[in-house]
């Protein structure tokens, strides 16, 4: 049985290998521009910052040095049920030098096409097992993100040898390149 988490809240994920997806719809008051929304991971060291610049991984890097992370791709349009992108992650295989795993989702170009996360709904991450599909914990955005661009949803990390899952929400409106900024 999931564990539905709120802000803040923390669990233990207990799966060596588990995938991340991360799902969403537009709202009908869209711009009329079709929305991309990226998922991105930023692995970082004790230091908070990226273990190096090929630990960044987007559309355009999908996958880790180590191969312990992959992106499966990006969906352009969000449509469909279930999981819009998924990040396949093997702990076995992490570089030790990462000690937390920062997920973030963005809306490509979202200045020019006057895009917020206000206008997208049902926002959602949630981690099963990769081998069994039992999904172990979801987080569902309930806020209300009206200028927002970009959104950390969660964090994966590593506390006394043990992976943790941290449901965060924190929007802000510089995009994908402020938290690039941030974690390098």
């Amino acid at each position: 049985m999931a564990i539905n988490l709120q802000k803040g809240q923390r669990e233990n994920i207990n799966a060596p290998k588990f995938t991340v997806g991360l799902g969403w719809d537009i709202n009908n008051t869209s711009t009329g521009t079709a929305f991309d929304l990226d998922a991105s991971l930023f692995l970082l060291g004790e230091n908070k910052k990226l273990v190096s610049d090929n630990h960044f991984i987007f559309y355009n890097n999908l996958e880790s040095p180590d191969k312990a992370v992959i992106h499966t791709g990006d969906n352009l349009t969000g449509e469909g049920a279930g999981d819009d992108e998924q990040i396949k992650i093997d702990l076995t295989k992490i570089d030790p030098a990462v000690k937390e795993i920062t997920v973030v989702v963005t809306i490509h170009e979202a200045d020019s096409r006057r895009q917020n996360f206000g206008q997208v709904r049902n926002s959602f991450i949630r981690i099963f097992n990769t081998d069994t599909n039992e999904e172990i914990l979801k987080y569902e955005l309930d806020e209300d993100f009206s200028i927002e661009t970009a959104v950390e949803f969660g964090r994966i990390y590593n506390r006394n040898g043990e992976w943790k899952f941290e449901a965060v929400g924190s929007g802000q409106r510089e995009g994908l390149e402020k938290f690039v900024e941030i974690y390098q």
